[in-house]
């Protein structure tokens, strides 16, 4: 079972379901927009305290992650590669059996790394010579078993799984996931994946926890929330920070992106000296609730999902 924060550590951490500690704050690098000077960028979060960074296959960061973490060993700013939680998914064109151990070898290729401290299943989704075809959820799953057997994932998890996906998946699994990476924030709670982690002993991140403004997919719930100004102008606080401190409060770690550096430290702030009130809560709790990132382009009338309703077990 996942433990609650270490509320003495900076960036608090959890225990996950492996004994392996995550911290609770991830940087991000996944960004149609990427910066050149992304790996001056991860380093600067790791001096101000960041010590877990999330990357995906996808989002092709993987050698500015990985460029990061080595000049961060060679300049000090950790004393050594166990201070740092690195995080990297499988993309759906190697979410087939057969293919997951390759794909986890070529991403520590790039990563320049021995191991990953969490590997996740990006989508429910397969494709095979880019046409879509049937996730196998359980032979994609004996793989990510295989990656932890062999050392090169000290821990294994999903991401975008609904609640019955998870069911399924705890049902065939001798390794359980150790995480769900959902999309999370206050203008979509995510009940009951939560339900379903919490009944599991699966540990919940959130991506996109203020809500992906900007992106194409994104949602202006968060960052234009009437609410959430109205809580950040009481608490003399950003949107932002309040925005993240729901979700840390609900106990749910978090991948929060921005390459700004003054951002970077506004981040790190939420974690003491401060909580939302019951009633900021309870105010925070009458926010309208929808999915942004529907994952439409994974719906076809030929193909496995028919519908976005399919995909996510009617959780829209």
């Amino acid at each position: 079972m996942a433990s609650r924060p270490d509320q003495d550590a900076a960036v608090p951490r959890v225990t996950l379901s492996t004994g392996h500690a995550m911290p609770v704050l991830a940087f991000g690098t996944g960004s149609s927009r990427t910066p050149p000077d992304l790996a001056d960028t991860i380093l600067h979060a790791v001096r101000v305290g960041y010590r877990h960074i999330d990357t995906a296959s996808f989002y092709r960061t993987e050698p500015a992650v990985g460029a990061a973490v080595a000049e961060a060993m060679r300049s000090g700013a950790v004393a050594s590669r166990a201070d740092l939680f690195v995080t990297s998914k499988l993309w759906i064109s190697d979410a087939r059996p057969g293919r997951v151990v390759p794909a986890l070898r070529e991403s520590l290729a790039r990563l320049s790394l021995g191991y990953l401290d969490l590997f996740l299943v990006h989508w429910p989704v397969a494709t095979d010579g880019g046409t879509q075809v049937g996730f196998d959820m359980e032979g994609v799953w004996r793989g990510m078993e295989e990656c932890h057997r062999l050392g090169l994932a000290r821990s294994v998890g999903v991401s975008n799984f609904s609640a019955p996906k998870m069911d399924r998946l705890m049902s065939l699994a001798a390794v359980p996931p150790a995480v769900n990476q959902v999309e999370l924030n206050v203008g979509w709670r995510q009940e009951k994946v939560r339900e379903a982690c919490a009944r599991h002993g699966v540990l919940v991140s959130a991506y996109s926890p203020l809500g992906a403004l900007g992106t194409a997919w994104g949602s202006d719930a968060v960052m234009e929330s009437s609410v959430l100004h109205q809580v950040a102008a009481a608490k003399g606080k950003t949107v932002a920070q309040v925005a993240l401190r729901w979700v840390y409060e609900q106990g749910v770690c978090f991948v929060a992106r921005s390459y700004n550096r003054e951002r970077l430290e506004q981040n790190m702030a939420i974690f003491s000296g401060w909580e939302l009130s019951e009633e900021e809560k309870e105010l925070i709790a009458t926010i309208p609730q929808k999915r942004a990132s529907q994952g439409e382009y994974f719906v076809s009338p030929d193909g496995p999902y028919k519908s976005v309703g399919e995909l996510w077990d009617d959780e829209i």
